[in-house]
């Protein structure tokens, strides 16, 4: 990675937050994008209706590995609800930007998150999020 990038994207791809699995995770969600071939997988666990801890696993490039990371810090400690209102322009702006080019690495974070409330309020409520689907990650 180069000068492109600025110290906290490069500080959450060297010490990513948050990696690995939650074992009986109240939420999943796999987003990828064919094109690149990053993959993420949000795993997150619910208590009081709070996000009481959130876990990635992501297979792509630095940029990828960097928004989910951050994307986790964002949403742990957060109300579902609050942690619905995450945009990808909140993760690149906690991130100190990325280069035009890496912007989608946000965008597959967000839906990650999304992927992963979605699931969880389907498995609560029996229906996910209202209107929301999976973005088309190919580009």
């Amino acid at each position: 990675m180069s000068d492109a990038y600025s110290d906290k994207v490069m500080d959450h791809f060297k010490n990513p937050r948050n990696v690995g699995v939650i074992e009986n995770a109240d939420g999943y969600g796999k987003v990828g994008n064919p094109t690149c071939g990053d993959i993420m997988e949000m795993y997150i666990k619910v208590e009081d209706n709070k996000i009481a801890d959130a876990k990635f696993r992501t297979f792509g490039c630095g940029a990828a590995i960097a928004t989910s990371s951050m994307a986790t810090e964002l949403i742990k400690g957060k109300s579902i609800e609050d942690a619905l209102t995450l945009t990808n322009k909140s993760v690149v702006e906690a991130l100190s930007g990325l280069p035009p080019i890496k912007v989608h690495c946000s965008v597959l974070a967000e839906d990650a998150i999304k992927s992963a409330i979605d699931d969880y309020l389907k498995k609560r409520d029996g229906k996910g999020i209202e209107g929301w689907s999976p973005r088309n990650h190919e580009h």
